[in-house]
């Protein structure tokens, strides 16, 4: 069998699954981009792609990723790779596993889009509004597979289930619903239903966490990342940040396209106690 997640650490997570659990053996693909944000229109085009590709250039400037990160991903060729697998034995799969967000869920749909012909030999292992263990054996419920600990999966795997013929007819559809609509953000309201934002939807939750001390990019976004509701990449954070501070909502110090941690974020017109530029008036 051949497995796929949406999120970097979750390649080496199952691999460590399948360590335990030989039954599991097979590869492990990733889906690197995340379709919860960015352009969707006319994605099956050229064009559409191009426009993608230039949209994440743009938000990965002077990120420590840097902009070569949007040339390096290949889903496409990752969608070739799974097909070829599957055609080389009837008796193959692919088991896709989600967690419950809309980085996972918006891969999906794109995802088995164009697996169709499959149907039968894909299947999903959604954690859906399902508890787990965590180190300390309390009952918790992951938003991500990188959440759950490798033990927790052998478990997990008797979830696996085929997409049925019905999955496969109606989930493109909403795909491609959500990819008309062209919303630059999209967020998960239970089960698989995705609904299309504006980009804006982040701003009010990300300025909660902006006090008047600067504060260093890189604690803010680990601290957005931890507690939003609706988690997000640190790329996309940032490029609501620095849109922020264009507006005026939020002060800079650093300039304004230069690496992340040498960018500081506060409220504006604020003083605190670690503004070291306040002066006191005799």
């Amino acid at each position: 069998m051949l497995h796929l997640v949406f999120n970097e650490p979750e390649v080496a997570l199952l691999h460590e699954v399948i360590g335990l659990d030989p039954t599991l053996e097979g590869p492990v693909e990733l889906i690197r981009d995340d379709f919860a944000v960015g352009p969707l229109d006319e994605l099956g085009t050229p064009e559409g792609k191009e426009r993608r590709k230039q949209w994440w250039k743009q938000l990965l400037s002077g990120s420590p990723y840097g902009t070569e990160r949007a040339d390096q991903i290949d889903d496409d060729a990752t969608v070739l790779s799974i097909k070829k697998y599957l055609d080389q034995e009837d008796s193959n799969e692919c088991w896709i596993w989600m967690g419950q967000n809309q980085h996972d869920v918006s891969g999906y749909y794109w995802l088995t889009s164009q697996l169709r012909a499959y149907q039968g030999r894909v299947l999903i292992l959604y954690m859906n509004n399902l508890p787990f263990l965590n180190e300390k054996g309390q009952l918790f419920y992951p938003s991500f597979l990188s959440e759950i600990r490798p033990a927790e999966f052998l478990k997990a795997k008797k979830l696996a289930r085929p997409i049925t013929l019905s999955e496969f007819e109606i989930d493109p559809d909403e795909w491609t619903k959500l990819c008309n609509e062209n919303g630059l953000v999209r967020w998960l309201e239970g089960g698989k239903k995705l609904v299309s934002k504006e980009i804006s939807c982040y701003d009010q939750e990300i300025r909660r966490f902006v006090g008047g001390d600067w504060q260093k990019s890189t604690r803010l976004l680990n601290q957005l990342h931890l507690r939003m509701k609706n988690r997000t990449g640190d790329v996309f954070l940032m490029s609501r940040l620095r849109s922020l501070v264009e507006a005026g909502v939020l002060e800079l110090k650093g300039e304004p396209g230069g690496p992340w941690k040498e960018l500081e974020f506060r409220q504006p017109g604020a003083f605190g106690s670690k503004d070291e530029s306040a002066t006191v008036e005799p």
